[in-house]
């Protein structure tokens, strides 16, 4: 049986955000796309998204804080990204990398705590 820390509810809370923000661009796209023809911005949120709910639930289990914060970063740079997106230059979405190194971040610290899990590296 797993036993998880109190602060593991933040990840829970972070992973739930995640969600509201999905919606949110699906709903802003929809109705931009039906009055000015715009590309679905979400879509490469979309294509993120079961990976970065992986890595975050994973990275949880040992770092609820650390995953919390970088759950909260990739959220911001996907509202960056897509806003950016929206204006229709495509350079201004790169104000959402901050996204990308939240993911990242979150798939090495996935990896690491699947290390410490298996014993290969001991947490002082």
């Amino acid at each position: 049986m797993v036993v998880f820390s109190k602060e593991y509810g933040y990840v829970i809370l972070t992973g739930t955000a995640s969600f509201v923000l999905i919606t949110h661009l699906a709903v802003n796209v929809s109705k931009a796309r039906k009055k000015y023809h715009v590309e679905r911005a979400h879509q490469n949120t979309l294509e993120t998204y079961p990976s970065f709910l992986f890595f975050l639930g994973i990275s949880g289990i040992y770092y609820p804080h650390v995953a919390t914060g970088l759950g909260i970063a990739w959220i911001i740079g996907r509202i960056l990204y897509a806003y950016g997106y929206y204006t229709g230059d495509p350079s201004k979405r790169n104000r959402g990398v901050l996204g990308s190194i939240a993911h990242l971040c979150l798939a090495g610290t996935t990896v690491y705590s699947a290390f410490q899990h298996l014993g290969w590296i001991y947490r002082a």
